[in-house]
């Protein structure tokens, strides 16, 4: 689609953490240029169970210039150093997606190749003995540390737990205070070019018409623009994951708060605890073949660590992708461009990495076809590698008296991850591939975790001696547990730095 009409005008249909997530960067950005509104209506709720992210938010707010303890004390957020996976190879198993490096890499070789040799030498320490953060969650501990003094080693790498819908209402009040207007109102017919069939504008309730050039689509499932109007393909992955549901419920904060996320699997899905400083976020994602919805409530609510603060609230979903995230002069971010369960924490990242894509491939002198097939091209490409990631999670599991996990066992998988699968299960390597959002490190916890250790190690691994190997293997963990015990307590740093008052 090829125009010549510069872009003035910017509508984003819905609220939400995406929507405002796009109107604060939009307008940090290209404020000066455009003229950006925001319609939602406060009559229609938000899914809102995006509450646990990954380290990538954390330069999202640094460029909006959001100052972090601010940010944790308005949402109620807490920090978040890794997953724990709870039962995913066999019930009793834990492993944790610790966020940053694992041991120390020497040259060329990976550590985790000096790990396994170590093993063969009788050194049987866990994977993670070699991991700042894993120590540190365990141990219920945080602080700012970018680097361990007087050593080359990483400090801890942290993301947050917080409340979506108070951070959307942050960068409410950031966009607003930056010029963006918001229109409170439900739209009741869209309008669209009759020879291209682009969107000009929408009309609302109260018969108002608002036009604009460039409309951005964050209207959840529903999918008002792209899906209802330009009747965009949905690309359906539920054979490769097939939970379909999910229920979220609040509840009362616990004595400690584990600075991590947890996903536990269960019969017929998995449930994720995620803490923040004035209640607890629960739920359960789960297969509807296997678990009926009073079945999936009992479960979630049978085990959850604290007392709960209301009734589960149900949301329904197909894994998968729109076939076309920008269409025409539509931009689809957040539910409305495709869901990919929230194992990972990627649903705030996708939103975050589409708004950046977008100002990256923003029309200058109006719409041009290569640009769009650009931002198609690497979000698809982002979403299939995340799809394959979460898979991999799945099909990990060894176990033998459940359907629903042998099913996922069972099922062929995208030839894409059995290459990867492959490569490390022989030789144990693993590598990232261009721009993609999980590190040599995350596919190796999730590999090893969940049992699968290589058959070999890199030959590199050999050049230290025996002695050598001892040493560097045992002078790492020293290191990582002296670190950890100087490290200020979670809730101590909290509460002296950004104790929420709600």
């Amino acid at each position: 689609m090829n125009t010549q009409q510069p872009i003035r005008k910017v509508i984003i249909v819905g609220g939400g953490s995406s929507g405002w997530m796009a109107a604060a960067m939009l307008c940090r950005f290209l404020g000066q240029q455009l003229d950006i509104t925001l319609i939602e209506s406060s009559a229609i709720g938000t899914v809102g169970v995006g509450e646990a992210t990954i380290p990538p938010i954390r330069t999202f707010n640094n460029v909006l210039g959001i100052d972090e303890n601010d940010f944790l004390r308005r949402t109620g957020g807490t920090i978040k150093l890794g997953i724990e996976f709870e039962n995913w190879g066999q019930y009793g198993d834990r492993y944790m997606h610790a966020f940053g490096d694992i041991g120390r890499n020497l040259g060329f070789t990976s550590f985790h190749h000096y790990w396994l040799r170590g093993k063969e030498h009788g050194i049987d320490e866990d994977y993670w003995h070699y991991s700042l953060n894993y120590r540190a969650a365990k141990d219920y501990r945080f602080q700012p540390l970018d680097t361990i003094p007087n050593t080359p080693l990483c400090g801890l790498v942290h993301a947050y737990h917080f409340d979506a819908g108070l951070y959307a209402q942050l960068l409410r009040e950031y966009s607003e205070v930056r010029g963006v207007k918001r229109i409170d109102g439900t739209i009741q017919q869209v309008h669209q070019h009759p020879d291209t069939g682009a969107i000009t504008g929408v009309t609302l309730e109260n018969e108002k018409l608002l036009e604009a050039e460039l409309f951005i689509d964050c209207s959840g499932f529903r999918g008002l623009l792209i899906n209802e109007t330009l009747n965009v393909d949905f690309e359906n992955w539920s054979h490769w994951l097939p939970c379909n549901r999910a229920l979220a419920v609040p509840s009362e904060t616990a004595v400690k708060t584990t600075p991590y996320t947890r996903a536990i699997a269960h019969e017929g899905g998995w449930q994720w605890r995620i803490p923040l400083q004035h209640r607890n976020g629960n739920g359960l994602v789960y297969c509807s073949n296997h678990l009926s919805d009073d079945q999936a409530s009992a479960l979630l609510l049978d085990n959850l660590d604290t007392p709960e603060l209301g009734q589960p609230t149900p949301i329904r979903f197909t894994t998968g992708r729109r076939q076309q995230q920008w269409c025409k002069n539509v931009i689809a971010l957040g539910l409305s461009s495709g869901f990919l369960e929230p194992l990972e924490s990627t649903s705030l990242h996708l939103v975050q990495s589409g708004i950046v894509r977008l100002i990256k491939h923003f029309p200058h002198c109006g719409l041009q076809t290569a640009a769009i097939d650009e931002y198609n091209r690497q979000s698809q490409e982002e979403f299939e590698k995340i799809r394959d990631f979460i898979i991999l999670h799945y099909h990990l599991n060894q176990k033998d008296d459940s359907p629903f996990w042998q099913e996922c066992r069972a099922t062929k998988k995208p030839d894409s991850l059995l290459r990867r699968i492959e490569l490390f299960r022989t030789s144990g390597l693993v590598f990232r591939e261009q721009d993609e959002l999980f590190s040599e490190s995350a596919w190796q916890q999730v590999f090893i975790g969940q049992g699968l250790i290589p058959n070999d190690y890199h030959p590199l691994a050999n050049e230290l001696s025996t002695s050598q190997l001892k040493e560097f293997l045992q002078n790492l963990g020293t290191t990582f547990e002296r670190t950890t015990a100087q490290i200020t307590d979670h809730d101590s740093y909290l509460n002296q730095h950004a104790k929420t008052d709600l």
